[in-house]
């Protein structure tokens, strides 16, 4: 199975919390990202989040991605979810089914996101098409 690798930028960053509560901060962010390397070409996001007091995180989010995947062109979603606390970080991304077009149709996947000691932001996709 290729693995794609590509580092990414958020291009625009728009952050709203909606719930203050019980010291939880819920909010939603709508972001555009820019990757390149194996996957080349921009998303648009929306990310739900929930902050603790203590430091801890977590947030599910769904990318829409156009652009260039290998010798590939189209778009898919990437669907993914982390969380970070004191003890660590975890996260996981797979790509909806059935959402590639273009050459992407019928684009299967299972990947990460991680961020570099320097800030670089990373995706690994694990990547086959349906036969």
């Amino acid at each position: 199975m290729p693995r794609a690798s590509a580092t990414f930028v958020n291009t625009t960053y728009d952050e709203e919390p909606y719930d203050d509560g019980d010291g939880t901060v819920l909010g939603r962010i709508r972001i555009t990202r820019t990757f390149e390397g194996d996957l080349e070409g921009e998303s648009s996001a929306e990310l739900l989040t929930a902050r603790t007091e203590a430091g801890s995180a977590a947030y599910l989010a769904l990318d829409r991605v156009a652009g260039r995947l290998g010798d590939r062109s189209g778009s898919f979603v990437l669907a993914h979810h982390g969380t970070v606390s004191a003890a660590g970080g975890a996260n996981a991304a797979s790509v909806v089914p059935d959402s590639g077009t273009g050459e992407l149709v019928g684009l299967r996947g299972r990947g990460s996101i991680s961020v570099d000691e320097d800030g670089t932001h990373r995706l690994a996709l694990d990547y086959e098409f349906a036969r």
